[in-house]
């Protein structure tokens, strides 16, 4: 007995069901409809058929228990149309973001009303991997309202009708709209207002129309969706009727709110809107505030006030950090204050990016704000109100050289005794990375580069002692303090150290500022610089760039035990073998060339100033315009040892005779036997 009433439940809930046969049936609302529903769909407390909640990647389906014939009786015979059905139905999408949702809802003829295999996601719980794109029979067509685009399926977009015969590649689609006057009005199908649909088939003009309007306005006239479609093929004998809806990666809400149904001709019975039940809303209404909620309102509302007052202070104390400082002395130099503090902090991101160190401070990558040129920026500390008087002097003059061969000091900005400095931005770093640190990732520079380097270098060493309106002594020529540019070109940087006088006069008395190894003998007794003592660094520079190796090198744990370069060069020269100190990293290369920058840079290092080339003398043996004066090695005396010994610096210097002989310029390819130095940094 139990056995024959299950039997006979689908039957009396079509009889139940509003209408007048079995192949008619109407629920406003889904209390007690006793559908199959499977995967993630229920029938809630309110009568709505619920087809999936906010959970990613589930599905669910809801069909009419009992399966319904929509093949004509002589089918056997292969011929006959289909049968015609009408629907009807209100469902709505709550997406759970606006921005992110699941795959839509589909109004289904299935063979089965839990369609095995089906997966979620954009298959939309009827089909799965294997069967999506029609290979196969899988006896499903369907209706979308598809709310994700899938360019598998050749969607047209993710709001959209389409409908599927067999595969999620739409027969036919439009986007979302209903028709009104002949023109169609687009429509959301995730704005959670309920929709209603009606969907028509004839059997004997095989056309299938779908109709949109939102719930409670006339239905349109004019279907969005008419698509010619012979369905007796595409489905099962025994078919069920319903719907399905997935989520994939994001989650909406499907909701059914009512459902009628006809098969066999006519339009399926209207719906009775009032008697619907009302499907959540996105917009919550309004309560009345409770006391405790007002009290944590209030209590927030002083916690934000004090936040706030905290943010003002720590504001006024960023200004007053950062706040423009200008005396009356400085309105001669505004020409060359190119920035503001906070704009030279904006630049660097914060004094973050360190790219080097110079003789004064710090030097950082930055970016001016409204050219997006690329520049380097030095912080400088100078707390001496006079002295500092004095250094923007000397920056405001050192902004107006202009040379190729120069790195451009742009201007400055400062905040009370912090200066910021300005300059161009090289993008190959400095030359000593590419001499001492040269490895996998960046090879050692062949000869004709090293001496197109020197010659950069010299030229813009002759700008400065005799080419501008003043001498400007640098004092601190060393690879480190040369630059290269995105080609390579060699360009003098950090003037910090250069003191500047007129053209005649005589050099100021200064502190013995510089670099071990590059410290002419004379500047450790008077501590005068000269352009002279420019030349001596420049020796040492010559030296460096030839033989790859440092000026003064450590050659154990005694810092005492140092090697001169110039020493082992001069060694080198006197054995005859002056060749052998070159870089061995060098290659094949025009060797007079480089014995020729070899003995030039012994010269430069000569330990009597008077017996050193100019700089206009040193370009014009570089660019061959001149010879090289020829003495023999044992007139150069041992300047290296020189540079750190003063007493022996005086004598040599009272011995010397600055000899013309003619040097003896026979290279050798005999062995050099060099001290092998440790390597270390240059002080």
């Amino acid at each position: 007995m139990p056995s024959v009433l299950a039997a006979l439940v689908p039957v009396m809930l079509a009889l139940l069901a509003r209408g007048d046969s079995a192949t008619e049936f109407v629920f406003d609302g889904f209390s007690g409809a006793n559908l199959t529903a499977s995967g993630a769909a229920v029938v809630t407390s309110s009568g709505l058929l619920q087809l999936t909640n906010q959970t990613n990647e589930v599905f669910g389906h809801g069909f009419y228990p009992a399966p319904l014939r929509f093949k004509p009786d002589d089918t056997s015979t292969g011929g006959g149309a289909p049968v015609s059905f009408s629907t009807t139905f209100v469902f709505a999408i709550l997406p759970r973001y606006p921005d992110a949702h699941g795959h839509g809802i589909a109004f289904a003829l299935a063979p089965s009303p839990t369609v095995a295999g089906a997966v979620a996601g954009k298959n939309l719980g009827l089909f799965n991997t294997s069967n999506h794109l029609g290979n196969g029979r899988s006896e499903i067509v369907a209706v979308e309202f598809d709310t994700a685009m899938d360019e598998e399926f050749a969607d047209i977009n993710d709001n959209h009708v389409g409908v599927d015969v067999n595969s999620l590649k739409s027969t036919c689609s439009k986007p979302a709209a209903y028709v009104v006057n002949g023109k169609p009005t687009d429509v959301s199908l995730v704005s959670g207002e309920p929709l209603q649909v009606w969907i028509e088939y004839d059997g004997a003009s095989t056309r299938l129309d779908v109709t949109v309007s939102p719930a409670g306005l006339p239905r349109p006239a004019v279907p969005l969706v008419s698509c010619a479609v012979n369905l007796s093929p595409a489905v099962a004998d025994a078919t069920y009727v319903g719907f399905s809806a997935a989520n994939g990666a994001a989650s909406s809400s499907h909701y059914v709110l009512g459902w009628s149904f006809r098969l066999g001709g006519g339009r399926a019975p209207d719906l009775d809107l009032s008697k619907l039940p009302r499907a959540p809303s996105s917009s919550r209404p309004k309560k009345s505030m409770h006391p405790q909620l007002l009290v944590a309102m209030i209590l927030l509302a002083v916690v934000a006030l004090l936040v706030a007052s905290a943010g003002v202070t720590l504001f006024v104390l960023w200004r007053r950090r950062f706040a423009e400082v200008e005396e009356d002395w400085e309105m001669e130099y505004g020409p060359h204050r190119i920035c503001t503090p906070r704009r030279g902090v904006s630049a660097t991101r914060g004094f973050r990016d360190v790219v080097g160190a110079g003789g004064f401070g710090t030097v950082y990558h930055g970016v001016l704000p409204r050219s997006g040129a690329e520049v380097a920026v030095k912080k400088v500390s100078h707390e001496s109100r006079q002295g500092l008087r004095e250094f923007v002097s000397e920056i405001a003059s050192m902004s107006r050289l202009r040379h190729r061969n120069l790195v451009q000091l742009l201007g400055y900005c400062r905040r009370r005794g912090e200066l910021i400095l300005v300059y161009d931005y090289m993008v190959n770093g400095s030359l000593d990375k590419h001499l001492f640190d040269a490895g996998n990732s960046r090879p050692a520079l062949t000869w004709e580069r090293r001496a197109k380097i020197v010659r950069d270098v010299a030229a813009g060493l002759l700008y400065l002692h005799e080419e501008w309106e003043q001498v400007v002594v640098h004092r601190d020529i060393k690879a480190s303090n040369v630059l290269l540019d995105a080609d390579m070109n060699g360009k003098l940087s950090d003037f910090g150290l250069a003191r500047l006088y007129d053209h005649g006069g005589d050099s100021q008395t200064t502190h013995v500022i510089g670099t071990l190894g590059y410290l002419a003998p004379e500047m450790i007794k008077t501590g005068k610089a000269t352009t002279s003592a420019d030349v001596f660094a420049f020796g040492a520079f010559l030296l460096e760039v030839a033989c790859g190796r440092r000026p003064m090198e450590s050659l154990g744990n005694s810092n005492a035990d140092v090697a001169g370069l110039v020493d082992n060069v001069l060694e080198c020269w006197k054995a005859g073998r002056i060749m052998d100190a070159r870089d061995p990293r060098i290659g094949k290369c025009d060797e007079d060339d480089l014995e020729l920058v070899l003995k030039l840079g012994l010269l430069c290092s000569h330990p009597d100033p008077r017996c050193r080339p100019s700089m206009r003398q040193v370009v014009q043996i570089l660019e061959g315009a001149a010879p090289v004066p020829e003495t023999p090695p044992e007139d150069l005396g041992s300047s290296g040892s020189l540079a750190g010994r003063s007493d022996t610096m005086s004598r040599s210097m009272s011995s010397s005779t600055c000899s013309r002989r003619r040097w003896r310029w026979t290279p050798s390819r005999h062995s050099c036997h060099l001290r092998a130095p440790a390597p270390s940094t240059s002080s």
